[in-house]
């Protein structure tokens, strides 16, 4: 990967904004030309540091809007028993993140229901498929801060 100067995160930063900003626009206001622009944002593309451009949905709006957080941790650490798990928290499309953590938990999942009970559906869809030593999970009551832009 090509190093990323000033110019390039000023162009990353209006697309983290929004995405349907036009060349044009974005080239006008960093004084560029839309040439220069265009081959910018084709050349971070290229190096994945635009990995895409997406619409992001206001959860509440679409009935998904109670968050819940869930910590996993497991008595088996194989490649085999993560291959499965993680085959299985991809398949669960109210699973919007899945990390891998550091600590006391292994497995911190984010994911977005419409209620507990569609939780619940999610829950036991996860044991039912694996072997968890401890599903703990934690409800949000309010998101006081949600963003995509990374600080760049």
């Amino acid at each position: 990967m090509r190093s990323i100067d000033d110019t390039d995160r000023q162009i990353l930063r209006l697309l983290q904004t929004d995405a349907t900003t036009s060349l044009e626009t974005i080239a006008e206001r960093l004084s560029v030309s839309v040439n220069t622009c265009w081959r910018r944002v084709r050349r971070l593309e290229e190096d994945g540091v635009i990995q895409a451009r997406v619409a992001i949905c206001d959860p509440d709006k679409l009935d998904v809007g109670q968050t819940v957080f869930v910590a996993i941790r497991t008595s088996d650490h194989s490649s085999a028993w993560l291959d499965t798990f993680a085959k299985t928290v991809t398949e669960i499309p109210e699973v919007v993140e899945f990390y891998r953590m550091a600590g006391d938990v292994d497995y911190l999942l984010k994911v977005a229901v419409r209620s507990v009970a569609d939780y619940d559906r999610v829950y036991k869809t996860l044991i039912s498929k694996l072997e968890i030593a401890d599903v703990s999970a934690t409800f949000a009551m309010e998101c006081l801060k949600n963003t995509t832009r990374l600080p760049i």
